[in-house]
């Protein structure tokens, strides 16, 4: 009971401070970048264009913002599903790529790439469009691959999914072989990149992400009770595969929204449940709310890392969440190695 209050007020403590420091990074990555903006003009621009240049207000409202906006939701977005494929599979080792989503989005991008399918029609480009469809595609591919008498082992699933992306990777690589014009924008996007974010992308993703989110949340109490155990779970009227199934089909979905625009950004799905677990305990409903948090934070600072750092230059988002989270990938194999999980 007492560690029970302690985890909560812990909790509550660690949201009001990432609110607070939400917020300042909020101003601050509109503030800085390739042109740099008082905090001033930031904020008349934000509440009183009127008194602001005319470029100051385009670099704030319309290239920054959105992008801002953008790089939260795709960190919160991987920040939830990791939570949910850590908690349904029950490793913390997990990430929400692992099932292929990943793979399937990026074969389907260079696909229309190098085969010039990619165009813009009223404002939304069809890079996007691909990417979600590739990633759709090869989890219905892994689903079916894993499926036995109307139950998804979960080790079946994962080996599916890790044998699928193998060959969505050797055939992705194949056709970058194969067509040498646009390979530098196949790469940049499978780096993970948030440059050229627009509110179009926001509200292109924001239907299916929602769709995603909103089964997570319904039934994140019926996962903490699938954890304390599954026959117990099935005794207080729990139905254990069907809510995996729902949960994984949520979790996907959200993952297939956020990578459409924003590549493979690679980490916050494996380390941030993972520190969110152990400042918050294990209870699901405060572990995704902080994931979330956590998430969407860290992707907001990596991005404006990214086009802060080598201006007028950018570098791919992807790069900065891999050498942030890179090593604590390695500090937590070495504590499985030693057995302090």
């Amino acid at each position: 009971m007492l560690e029970e209050m302690t985890y909560k007020s812990r909790f509550l403590l660690i949201m009001a401070a990432a609110f607070v420091v939400g917020l300042a990074v909020f101003l601050l990555a509109l503030a800085v970048g390739s042109t740099s903006i008082p905090f001033r003009k930031v904020i008349k621009a934000l509440i009183s264009p009127e008194n602001v240049s005319e470029r100051y207000i385009v670099i704030v409202r319309n290239i920054r913002l959105p992008r801002i906006i953008l790089s939260f939701l795709v960190g919160a977005g991987l920040g939830t599903a990791g939570v949910i494929f850590q908690g349904v599979i029950r490793n913390p080792m997990v990430d929400p790529y692992i099932v292929g989503i990943s793979a399937g989005a990026g074969t389907a991008v260079t696909f229309a790439i190098v085969f010039n399918l990619s165009f813009t029609f009223l404002y939304f480009s069809t890079i996007p469009f691909f990417a979600f469809l590739g990633a759709l595609l090869t989890v219905g591919v892994v689903y079916g691959l894993a499926v036995e008498n109307g139950r998804v082992p979960v080790m079946t699933f994962l080996l599916a999914g890790v044998a699928v992306a193998f060959i969505l990777d050797a055939l992705r690589s194949l056709v970058m072989v194969m067509g040498t014009q646009d390979i530098q924008q196949v790469v940049f996007w499978l780096m993970g990149s948030l440059a050229g974010s627009s509110w179009s992308d926001i509200s292109m993703i924001f239907p299916y992400y929602l769709l995603g989110l909103v089964p997570l949340v319904l039934y994140i109490n019926d996962l903490n009770l699938i954890l304390l155990g599954e026959e117990n779970a099935h005794h207080m009227g729990v139905d254990v595969e069907r809510v995996k199934k729902i949960l994984i089909a949520g979790a996907t979905l959200v993952t297939a929204a956020v990578v459409s625009v924003s590549g493979g950004i690679g980490f916050i799905g494996l380390v941030i449940p993972h520190i969110s677990r152990m400042l918050t305990g294990p209870d699901h409903r405060r572990l995704l709310l902080l994931a979330a948090a956590g998430g969407g934070l860290f992707l907001v600072i990596s991005d404006m890392l990214a086009r802060s750092l080598m201006p007028p230059m950018e570098i791919p988002v992807g790069i900065i969440t891999a050498l942030a989270g890179g090593p604590y990938f390695i500090y937590l194999l070495r504590r499985r190695r030693q057995g302090r999980w």
